[in-house]
């Protein structure tokens, strides 16, 4: 018999009631250190002081109102959001998945109303995640994706990670834009060399495409600056962001120059609910706290003390660890025995990560961790290593 709730997780054995900062609490009081955040959502960890305000604040105003009206706790955010980035517009959606779908259908609208019908392509790349709808699944490609689900949307050309000949063979006059996570999070945190977002730059300002990047799991500070792509001096046209935007509030958005938005007028798309007053409450305080002075140098100092412990881990546990990789506070550990162990045995020593592609588990913790919260997490994760290791030593091997 069918559960109840669709059966489409694997869930853990755990259910918390209560949050604080990057600890969560079971209901019979044991406390795990979180630093999986949501999976990179709860960036100021659970129950922050000024989400909690701007939510009971908000709260008691207006909930909801729909976009048939003006919404100024959009306007204010939007406009923050120009302010802080390349973007001149911004539609608000209610999650990553949704800012994705905006943008496919921005991009493609864009060439359509410069009377380009025929550019309608869009170059994505394996190991890819941008969402679960029918274009993100598409633009992912993956099997795991997208078997079982009819025809798949088409228009996408899914090609190899890294492999510069198959982009370059892929451009061609059908071509309208080029999508990429800076860094690959569910793909097993790999990241995209500067140099590479670089040159995907010059390719689209080259053959007239759009540029669009998925910061949903690397922006909003999580790498040290506001967003990723500004460590390779570059811009996109179009960017998606989600998860650290509303800090565990439903919150999307996908941002836009005037060129790359220019075919988006009345009708052309909408929600319901995509930026209410609530939500939209709820981001304006989070990027008073990301934008405060030095938040951002805190976090490149935090993620410099976690790399350097993890780098440690490594070496202590060579059977359990073979390697770091990230940026900032989106690290991943490669794993030489099945990461669902050592996720496992997180959870035996109360520490929190998440799995991810190429046997990588994912650490992505609140940004506001504190050097003690540091340290306790390395802490919990040798215990979890180590209890890998006593585990494999008490293994009988079965008689030949």
């Amino acid at each position: 018999m069918i559960s109840s709730v669709l059966p489409t997780y694997a869930r853990a054995p755990l259910s918390f009631v209560r949050g604080e900062g990057p600890w969560l609490i079971e209901e019979g009081g044991d406390r795990y250190l979180d630093l999986g955040a949501g999976i990179a959502v709860c960036l100021l960890g659970h129950a922050h002081p000024a989400l909690v305000k701007a939510l009971e604040d908000q709260g008691r105003l207006l909930w909801h109102t729909s976009n048939l009206y003006r919404i100024p706790n959009q306007e204010a955010l939007a406009a923050r959001l120009v302010e802080a980035t390349f973007a001149d517009t911004v539609f608000f959606t209610n999650s990553g998945t949704e800012a994705i779908e905006c943008a496919v259908k921005m991009a493609r609208k864009h060439f359509s109303a410069k009377g380009e019908p025929e550019r309608f392509r869009i170059i994505s790349f394996e190991g890819s995640f941008h969402g679960r709808s029918a274009a993100a699944i598409a633009a992912a490609g993956s099997e795991k994706m997208v078997k079982g689900f009819g025809p798949v949307l088409p228009g996408f050309d899914v090609l190899p990670f890294g492999d510069r000949d198959a982009l370059l063979a892929a451009i061609g006059p059908e071509t309208a834009a080029i999508l990429i996570e800076p860094i690959q999070g569910e793909g097993g945190i790999r990241v995209v060399p500067a140099e590479t977002l670089r040159e995907l730059r010059a390719l689209c300002d080259q053959h007239g495409m759009l540029l669009i990047l998925d910061e949903i799991q690397c922006g909003l500070g999580r790498t040290g600056k506001l967003f990723h792509h500004e460590w390779a001096g570059i811009t996109p046209d179009i960017m998606t962001i989600a998860k650290g935007i509303g800090g565990g509030f439903p919150l999307g958005a996908c941002l836009a120059t005037e060129a790359a938005a220019s075919g988006m007028g009345l009708g052309t798309h909408g929600s319901t609910y995509g930026g209410n007053p609530l939500a939209c409450a709820i981001g304006l305080a989070v990027m008073d706290e990301v934008g405060a002075p030095g938040f951002l140098d805190a976090v490149s100092r935090t993620a410099g003390r976690l790399r350097q412990g993890l780098e440690g881990l490594v070496a202590a546990h060579p059977t359990v660890f073979e390697a770091v990789r990230g940026e900032g506070l989106m690290l991943g550990l490669k794993c030489v025995v099945p990461n669902t162990d050592v996720v496992g045995a997180g959870y035996g020593a109360h520490v929190l990560v998440v799995g991810a592609a190429e046997n990588v588990v994912r650490l992505l913790p609140p940004l506001n961790l504190t050097e003690a919260e540091v340290d306790e997490g390395l802490r919990r994760l040798d215990a979890a290593a180590s209890a890998i290791e006593r585990a494999a030593a008490n293994v009988v091997e079965p008689a030949e």
